[in-house]
């Protein structure tokens, strides 16, 4: 299979390569892509959402998985789905919650697919009370590099498993998945929302309110400094049940949400995100957040930006890094204030800068933070967006696929 040479990036648009993309459809082609000599180095990807350069291979051969979209299997009665892996989640919300049932966790857009949000290992707004999307997958099917189609889970085949939630893709090609769903009576939730004017309220509250509320994310304007700086607007949820909603709402509970959206039709030649713009923006998003209670779909709660297609194009040609750090409990407060300290201070603007409570690490190995560097015990972890200050020559290094090895102490990667 030949493949087209086009040039590729991640969410953030930086940086960018120019990458051999195939997109085969069957098992037994991406069989014969693995087997192949010319195919020395190979990647999966799926629908482009992920940051920096993770699906991204100039010396190799870019696997667009977005084409195996197929539902397998579909238990409405216990709330199991069996998918391939180039399901969008999307696609699952569409089939599953006409049935009572959602995804289990949630990043902040539903157009990613099932393979990159288990080998992300992604989380949500859930975090402290239902851990990561790892957490809810029950059975793995994967393309191993040695052509070989394994059945692995938490409870088979474990290592391998586990080195594949949060391995990015460097254990073989996720086929399809197995998850559990949450069950969702409405396709709503009731929040509350809390303007917080320091990061020590910030912090506090959400502490606080950790037990009462599934869901949690404070939005931080990143800009303010002194004696506002990390003030936040707090977002916390609850799944909404049928009995609170009005009558022209309860009559169908799990009716389809219309939602008005925008675009962004082009990229603009400059970044239209700049420190006066964003330092405006923020300020006005935060007086007008009331505080108070009200009822939400679930679009707008979980997938605010969705609602802006190609958002992401508001940076212009240079494009966006985006920032996550985890901190233990115990120095969150200090590392947070150096951290918003450093952004304030460093002109590295960011319009979207939210800051989650985190549950118990997940027993996945993930290369950025392997679990010997994760403590147990709830985290804070905050993300940011900023364009860079200066555009580097992307990194064209191979990205070999890792290939699993079970040794006596365990899974061995070998390149």
């Amino acid at each position: 299979m030949t493949g087209a040479r086009q040039s590729l990036g991640g969410w953030g648009n930086f940086p960018r390569m120019a990458c051999t993309v195939r997109r085969p459809d069957t098992v037994a082609a991406l069989q014969r892509e693995v087997a192949s000599p010319a195919s020395h180095a190979l990647i999966a990807r799926g629908l482009g959402r992920s940051y920096g350069d993770s699906s991204l291979l100039s010396d190799g051969v870019v696997l667009d998985q977005s084409v195996r979209r197929r539902f397998l299997e579909f238990d409405r009665e216990e709330g199991m789905v069996h998918c391939e892996a180039g399901v969008s989640l999307a696609d699952m919300i569409d089939v599953c919650l006409p049935c009572g049932w959602f995804l289990p966790t949630t990043p902040g857009t539903k157009f990613v697919t099932l393979g990159g949000a288990i080998a992300a290992d992604v989380h949500g707004k859930n975090h402290h009370v239902d851990g990561s999307f790892g957490q809810w997958v029950s059975e793995l099917t994967m393309l191993l590099p040695c052509g070989d189609v394994v059945v692995c889970g938490p409870d088979r085949d474990a290592e391998l498993f586990w080195a594949t939630v949060g391995g990015m893709g460097l254990t073989g090609i996720i086929l399809s998945a197995r998850v559990r769903l949450h069950r969702k009576r409405s396709a709503f939730c009731e929040q509350t929302l809390v303007r917080t004017r320091t990061l020590e309220e910030t912090l506090s509250l959400m502490s606080a309110e950790d037990c009462r509320y599934r869901y949690s994310v404070a939005w931080v304007d990143c800009l303010a400094r002194g004696k506002s700086l990390g003030r936040s607007i707090v977002m916390l949820a609850n799944d909404a049940e049928p009995e609170s909603l009005p009558p022209h709402l309860a009559a169908e509970p799990l009716g389809r949400v219309s939602r008005f959206s925008l675009g962004v039709p082009v990229t603009p030649p400059v970044s239209v995100v700049r420190r006066s713009s964003v330092r405006g923006f923020n300020a006005i998003y935060y007086r007008m957040h009331r505080q108070g209670s009200a009822l939400v779909d679930y679009e707008s709660f979980f997938y605010p930006l969705d609602g802006i297609a190609h958002w992401n194009r508001l940076y212009g040609p240079r494009g966006f890094i985006q920032y996550q750090a985890l901190f233990p409990l115990d120095t969150a407060s200090d590392g947070l204030r150096e951290l918003l300290d450093l952004v304030s201070s460093g002109g590295n603007a960011s319009f979207l800068a939210v800051l989650k409570r985190s549950g118990p690490a997940s027993p996945g190995r993930h290369p950025v933070l392997p679990r010997s560097r994760i403590h147990p015990g709830r985290r804070c972890a905050p993300s940011g967006i900023a364009p860079p200050r200066a555009r580097r020559g992307a990194r064209s290094g191979r990205a070999a696929t890792w290939r699993p090895r079970v040794s006596g102490e365990g899974l061995d990667h070998v390149r």
